[in-house]
């Protein structure tokens, strides 16, 4: 089984009609000195049994620091990406990336040496337009830009 993950793509629509999505930068030493690629919609695991709708709104609060700033969410449907099934949602609001405040994980930094230090889950967000957030999302989630221009087309 695969595991699966669900998530929300917060979008605004701009001055002179384009639209920006707010991307979450992936912490921890890895990603430090990453940009492209290195970006996620903010999203979390869930196991069987658990409402992705819930989840996706869960892990937004706890990778931003803010509840999800809209009243209604739209489904931009499932992808199989990284080894995981993502389900992600579209919602339509605004968030001063600036202020995001993530939850921690636990890791083992330098490996092998015994210390193990906190690191945000999501070290900065910001907002990009969509053809600059094509570079900087994550490649197995770069569809749902795509999807998101479609609805909003449709």
């Amino acid at each position: 089984m695969p595991r699966t993950s669900a998530g929300i793509l917060l979008y605004r629509r701009e001055p002179g009609g384009g639209v920006s999505v707010l991307l979450g930068h992936m912490g921890g030493p890895f990603w430090a000195r990453k940009d492209d690629g290195a970006w996620s919609i903010p999203k979390g695991e869930y196991a069987d049994g658990e409402d992705p709708l819930a989840v996706a709104h869960r892990e937004f609060e706890e990778e931003l620091g803010s509840p999800v700033p809209a009243a209604a969410t739209v489904p931009l449907g499932e992808l199989r990406a990284g080894g995981k099934v993502l389900t992600v949602w579209a919602a339509e609001g605004d968030l001063d990336a600036a202020a995001i405040r993530s939850n921690t994980f636990p890791l083992e930094w330098p490996p092998r040496s015994g210390r193990v230090q906190e690191f945000p889950e999501v070290d900065r967000a910001a907002w990009f337009g969509v053809d600059e957030a094509r570079a900087k999302l994550a490649r197995g989630q770069v569809p749902y830009l795509q999807r998101l221009l479609d609805l909003l087309a449709g």
